[in-house]
């Protein structure tokens, strides 16, 4: 096909179409005005849509708790376990900032514990000054059964001579959750294990680890549970020398480590 029959042939076809009608430009508005409302109106619903989704998203899974980040219904009322603090009042009658008691009655006793260990050293030791000890602290444990649980823990620092160690006092509070078997109670003192046997004072039974094992953080430790729930650890050591045949005389005996343990010097509440 040359050029001449292409424009005949372009003129045909043009010919044979029918035209289109004159323009409205009231109607073309009209047209335009409304496809434009559509679009917005879908617009508005889609983002609506994402909002809800988005809120519906962190609603479900951030929301702070005391235990971190835990799941909550959207317009659901806040229980009290999400406002709670989780540690209790202090002197100030503000919560606490974390577990340990640096002021008020609490500390007070944990200082209290330490003026009672210092009473029963024996006599021959001393009590030598060092910034690390003699110590105390009082910690809040638990809340069972609406009850706070507290533990209180001192420890001094003894020398005789050239031998030096420590005896560590430590108070749980009544309402805890340790055991009422003796020796079992005992192994529950910072989680060390050990030989125990069960020693009689009056008409209370005490656990008393009398060999350690492989663990050297204590020598021996006595372990009772008051009628109360009140649970008392006595534990002592001595700093240990590689060129020592045999381990050093400790300051208390097994029946008298028994028997502090049992002590009333050392039942706090």
């Amino acid at each position: 096909m040359d050029g001449q029959q292409l424009r005949e042939a372009l003129r045909d076809e043009m010919a044979s179409v029918s035209s289109p009608p004159p323009l409205d430009t009231q109607t073309m508005l009209g047209s335009a005005r409304r496809a434009r409302n559509r679009r917005r109106t879908v617009r508005a619903c889609v983002g609506s849509a994402a909002a809800v989704v988005a809120v519906g998203f962190f609603g479900t899974f951030a929301v702070p708790g005391a235990g971190g980040w835990s799941p909550a219904m959207i317009g659901a009322p806040s229980s009290e376990d999400d406002t709670a603090s989780p540690w209790p009042t202090g002197p100030d009658g503000l919560p606490q900032q974390d577990r340990t008691a640096r002021a008020g009655t609490r500390y007070d006793r944990g200082a209290e514990l330490l003026d009672q260990l210092r009473a029963v050293v024996p006599a021959g030791y001393t009590v030598p000054e060092s910034p690390e000890a003699p110590s105390h602290q009082a910690q809040y444990e638990q809340s069972i059964d609406e009850v706070d649980v507290w533990s209180y823990s001192s420890e001094v620092t003894l020398a005789k001579g050239e031998w030096t160690g420590r005896v560590m006092v430590e108070v749980h509070t009544a309402g805890n959750q340790l055991s009422t078997e003796p020796c079992k109670l005992a192994r529950q003192f910072w989680g060390m294990q050990g030989d125990c046997e069960v020693v009689t004072v009056a008409a209370a039974q005490v656990g008393v680890v009398v060999n350690p094992g492989d663990d050297d953080r204590f020598d021996q430790w006595a372990a009772y549970r008051h009628p109360d729930g009140v649970v008392v650890f006595v534990a002592q050591a001595t700093n240990h020398d590689s060129t020592l045949q045999s381990r050093p005389e400790l300051p208390f005996s097994v029946p008298q480590l028994a028997s502090l343990a049992t002590n009333k010097r050392f039942h706090l509440q």
